[in-house]
């Protein structure tokens, strides 16, 4: 999920790490098919793909399953994909507003996995434009910290490919671009030496909710619960989670 806000891992259960691993792995290899079929299967060629073939590395998606992903969505290997870009609009707890972004290949099914999520967990679908007013698309690169990744170190290396703001997240950081500007901005980072986890197009809110423990939790398990669709890509949220929140969130894993 995306909600720009510090993330607890609360899986304790091997069985629901390697199922939501397989999901995980389901979805970054629909990223790549789409990628493909939109651009063609060259990656110099095709930033888009070259990003989703990178998160899907960084991700341990085996090296064979990406290039039968890309093969099967660029049209290579004679096997054909249709799918359906979807985003539904919804209410959570405490005013904090969600996008669902769904890949899909039965628009019903997608509809009906969607709204059976929400309304179970305590959030209801928005009528269209309702929620999409408080996020802008932005470029989004997240980066890890560690020896030599620094907020300064970064700045330094974008300075000159259009960067909106660098955003300090905890344990990595955020870099945020017009989408027009993210291959620039991910390519002076790897000039520079510094590597990245993901690249890519997200909705960033432009206002956000800050939200307490509770209804941390409650937000959570909407998002757990919409991402055991196969057919949810990304949650996007617009809430905040203050520091001391995520504390607590810590203490309990």
């Amino acid at each position: 999920m995306s909600g720009h806000s510090k993330w607890a891992t609360t899986k304790h259960k091997k069985a629901v790490i390697d199922a939501r691993r397989a999901k995980s792995f389901a979805k970054l290899i629909k990223n790549i098919e789409v990628a493909a079929k939109m651009g063609g299967a060259d990656l110099a060629g095709n930033p888009t793909l070259y990003d989703a073939v990178q998160k899907a590395k960084k991700t341990s998606v085996p090296n064979d399953n990406i290039d039968r992903a890309i093969k099967r969505g660029a049209g290579i290997s004679g096997e054909s994909i249709d799918y359906q870009n979807i985003m539904y609009e919804a209410y959570g707890p405490g005013g904090v507003a969600l996008l669902v972004e769904c890949l899909t290949d039965n628009k019903n099914r997608a509809a009906a996995e969607v709204r059976t999520a929400l309304s179970r967990n305590g959030a209801t679908l928005a009528d269209p434009g309702s929620v999409a007013y408080n996020f802008a698309r932005k470029g989004v690169i997240s980066i890890t910290k560690g020896d030599g990744v620094t907020e300064d170190a970064i700045l330094e290396a974008v300075m000159e490919a259009g960067v909106e703001d660098v955003v300090d997240q905890g344990g990595g950081f955020e870099v945020i671009t017009d989408p027009s500007e993210l291959v620039a901005a991910r390519t002076a980072l790897q000039a520079a030496g510094l590597d990245y986890d993901s690249a890519e197009a997200e909705f960033v809110p432009s206002l956000k909710v800050e939200v307490d423990l509770e209804t941390a939790k409650k937000v959570f398990r909407i998002i757990d619960a919409l991402e055991d669709s196969d057919d949810v890509q990304n949650v996007f949220g617009n809430f905040d989670i203050p520091a001391e929140v995520q504390a607590e969130l810590d203490a309990e894993d």
